[in-house]
């Protein structure tokens, strides 16, 4: 039996479980836990525009489907996963970091987005890691490296390192940020490598919450303007259950998105890659195709509405 069946069975149990104590009709018997027949998706989501994309159950990765799992493409903002994952590691998170002047004119040479920060201002990295998740601030990608590094070079060493040890054989980082440096090809990972990338990364607690936030209001301080971060993952505003994960987007890896989810206690994770040129809204509604392909079958075996 497969991991998700396994995953549906529980979920369909939990459910009688509640029907039952809400004075609904249980399953006959032989409908019991673990000796259901339940149905779960066959086929393939329809209408799905990304040529990369995966999704599968997000306790073990069990992959439900695919499309180009194993092809190197650029991955955008999706990179900044990996910068906060090795940040994260490293431990620290109410450790003070100034924002370097490199760190603005990084964003305006490259055209990336920003989390408005102003050189010279100081804030923890627990701040700076909402700056870089939620609004995909490439210059708190890059004034967390600085903090972290040592230097540039020696922060992308760590994220490949951290992928070395963590089996993404297919991915390369050379910016922080997924920016295009030295070009646009150089930054890239497959959607097999960034389901085990977004499993790793949402197992850590400080992770799971900011990448979950769809704001963040950092008050002005002695040496920080306000900010009011708001996240760039349509996703978190539109589709149930939605508990992260990252946007991304660029000429060459078009519009990109990590995500994951729980409904009916079961957890999904997936990733379109280049679903349109710059539009989210395509990444987005590719995610919502994927995951009602997913869902809809639990939903029908669920006794209780």
């Amino acid at each position: 039996m497969s991991t998700f069946a396994r995953l549906l069975q529980v979920a369909v149990a939990s459910a009688l479980v509640i029907a039952v104590s809400n004075g609904v009709a249980a399953a006959p018997a032989e409908s019991a836990p673990f000796g259901l027949s339940l149905p779960w998706p066959t086929g393939e989501p329809n209408g799905v525009q990304a040529p990369g994309a995966a999704l599968a159950d997000g306790i073990v990765g069990t992959v439900l489907w695919s499309r180009e799992a194993n092809t190197q493409v650029p991955i955008a903002s999706i990179a900044k996963v990996m910068t906060a994952l090795v940040v994260i590691n490293a431990g620290d998170l109410d450790r003070t970091i100034t924002v370097p002047q490199e760190s603005i004119a990084y964003c305006a040479g490259y055209g990336g987005s920003t989390a408005s920060l102003a050189a010279g201002e100081v804030l923890t990295t627990r701040q700076l890691l909402y700056a870089m998740l939620l609004p995909s601030g490439c210059d708190a990608a890059y004034a967390l490296a600085e903090g972290y590094g040592p230097g540039q070079d020696g922060f992308i060493a760590k994220m490949n390192g951290t992928a070395r040890g963590m089996g993404l054989a297919a991915t390369n980082f050379t910016d922080p940020s997924g920016l295009p440096v030295p070009d646009d090809y150089s930054t890239y990972s497959t959607p097999a490598n960034l389901v085990t990338l977004g499993l790793r990364a949402m197992s850590q607690p400080v992770f799971r919450e900011i990448a979950g936030s769809q704001s963040y209001h950092l008050p002005a301080g002695p040496a920080n303007r306000e900010h009011h971060w708001q996240t760039t993952n349509l996703l978190l505003h539109d589709y149930p259950g939605t508990i992260g994960i990252k946007t991304g987007s660029t000429d060459a890896a078009g519009a990109c998105l990590l995500f994951e989810t729980v409904r009916a206690g079961i957890p999904l994770i997936g990733v379109v890659l280049h679903s349109s040129p710059g539009a989210g809204i395509a990444a987005k509604e590719d995610a919502e195709r994927m995951l009602n392909w997913a869902y809809d079958p639990i939903f029908s075996a669920l006794p209780i509405g």
